[in-house]
């Protein structure tokens, strides 16, 4: 297990710390100013299929209600590594995407991340655009090449983080102010270290995902993209309702999880009602990305 490293990152201070696949680091907030977090893809996952309520079937049942909310708590709340309780983390400001191109296929790498922003914004309701200059942006993703991955790390995220490359195949961080909103974010692809491993479209999907305020991976959340033992690439129907419930009016960055406890009790319920439970896996699919890869 990885200790703590302290680390100064473009202005921000904070704790940072590797993970393994599609995993999100710690973060630890200080009492005024920015808290850092790290995610990074590591090369492998297992396929299993573990469940957060034993008495459940993952697939036919990860729409109960019971399920959603602790799935929320595992995901939305907690970090990888700390037994810390943690308050909501989310943008509140809009999200400005700066794409840093060090490598070719410039058009094809472009368009995977805007179809899934597009993607994002349509689930969440949140303004997410590209832009043209990084100048503009508080979202800062570099496409580059595994020669340069660990200089990357460091000239974005700090030597700590640099360190700590070996065995991820790309990787995250995002800083919060005291209000447990995220202000900044940074997504690191080495391409053809991505390509190798297949893992291309998983790092965008991923990382991108988890700097909007899904910092957790848990072997207990299935099916989703945040489980480092299952081989998920798109967002499943249940990842669909994480993002959808971190990113309604009712949710606000903050609250702790006895805050969250009722509204989402409210919004679970009347999507139980209205059907938007039951489509949620066709619904999901309807996402650019989804026919790029057969589905």
């Amino acid at each position: 297990m990885q200790r703590w490293r302290k680390a100064s990152t473009n202005n921000y201070k904070g704790l940072m710390l590797p993970v393994r696949l599609r995993r999100f680091g710690r973060s630890l907030c200080m009492s005024l100013g920015l808290c850092l977090s790290l995610l990074a893809l590591p090369l492998y996952a297992a396929q299993t299929q573990p469940v957060l309520i034993p008495t459940l079937t993952p697939v036919a049942d990860w729409k109960n209600l019971t399920y959603i909310t602790q799935a929320f708590s595992e995901i939305a709340l907690k970090n990888e590594y700390d037994v810390a309780k943690h308050k909501v983390r989310k943008w509140r400001i809009p999200v400005r995407v700066f794409v840093e191109h060090q490598v070719g296929d410039r058009t094809l790498h472009t368009q995977l991340v805007q179809m899934h922003l597009a993607h994002l914004a349509e689930i969440t309701g949140h303004d997410i655009q590209l832009v043209d200059t990084l100048l503009d942006a508080n979202l800062h993703l570099v496409f580059t090449r595994q020669s340069q991955w660990e200089s990357e790390v460091m000239r974005l995220m700090g030597p700590s983080s640099a360190k700590n490359v070996h065995g991820s195949v790309c990787m995250a961080k995002f800083a919060l102010n005291a209000k447990s909103e995220i202000e900044r974010a940074w997504v690191i692809i080495p391409v053809d270290q991505a390509k190798m491993h297949g893992k291309l479209v998983a790092c965008v999907v991923e990382e991108i995902t988890q700097v909007l305020g899904l910092p957790n991976d848990s072997e207990k959340v299935f099916p989703s993209i945040f489980n480092d033992k299952t081989p998920q690439d798109l967002l499943t129907g249940l990842d669909f309702i994480l993002l959808k419930l971190l990113y309604n009016p009712s949710i606000r960055a903050g609250m702790t999880a006895a805050e969250v406890k009722a509204p989402l009790q409210i919004l679970l319920e009347q999507w139980q009602r209205d059907g938007t439970l039951i489509h949620a896996d066709k619904t999901v699919r309807q996402g650019q990305l989804y026919p790029l890869l057969g589905y």
